[in-house]
């Protein structure tokens, strides 16, 4: 039987018992745990330095209200890195190419944050469906806009992570089958594509820590907006 290239995005299964639950749950078990010591060994110190600078700029913008989604706001962005980056391993499987699984990381964390600003700002927050200044005629129509593009940001959250990362995996799928259909007709243009391959693998890997830490700056953005 012969394989899609779609076939590497369906959800694992052993023997009928679905194995989606193993896959998000690997990347913690990766994580060191900071022991209790006063001294840290490298990988550790690395590891905090890389959350401090990361929560530091993630909560730059917001005020004091918005810092207690610090610990959600830095794990979620843990969690999709190592995810994306598990994936680009051989013979595995990258849970954030599912647009379910995505969208049910968005649409909780996006209603939040419209809940927590009709509950503490509602004239504020009511407020960014109607720009200052608008012409009379032209209220309903932006009101209208305005709440279609209020609850399309979700999905847009969700289809931009599933795209971006469908997408390179496909390319990569396609440049090595590519290569190795030319290496016993054309073994230069074989080598050649290998190379391509390569670059385009460091450009996934960087795909894949881009779109995880865009996927939770826009979050902090929203929140930001009704904070």
């Amino acid at each position: 039987m012969t394989l899609s290239f779609f076939d590497q995005f369906m959800s694992p299964s052993f023997l009928g018992i679905p194995l989606m639950a193993l896959a998000l749950s690997l990347p913690w078990i990766l994580f060191p745990t900071p022991p209790a010591r006063w001294l840290n060994n490298r990988l550790i110190t690395l590891q905090n330095w890389f959350i401090n600078r990361f929560t530091q700029q993630l909560l730059m913008p917001l005020n004091l209200g918005g810092h207690k989604w610090a610990l959600i706001l830095t794990s979620l962005m843990l969690f999709l890195i190592t995810l994306n980056m598990l994936g680009l391993l051989p013979y595995t499987f990258t849970p954030t190419t599912q647009l379910s699984l995505n969208m049910g990381l968005a649409v909780p964390l996006w209603l939040a944050t419209v809940i927590i600003g009709m509950r503490n700002q509602p004239t504020i927050a009511l407020g960014h469906l109607l720009p200052e200044g608008t012409p009379t005629l032209l209220i309903p129509v932006l009101i209208i806009i305005e709440t279609i593009s209020l609850f399309i940001r979700p999905l847009a959250l969700g289809v931009r992570l599933t795209a971006n990362l469908t997408a390179g995996h496909l390319l990569i799928q396609l440049i090595a089958t590519a290569a190795f259909v030319l290496l016993p007709l054309m073994p230069t243009v074989a080598m050649l594509t290998a190379a391509l391959l390569f670059l385009l693998t460091l450009l996934e890997v960087a795909v894949a820590m881009i779109q995880a830490y865009v996927f939770v700056l826009l979050l902090s953005l929203y929140l930001q907006e009704n904070v």
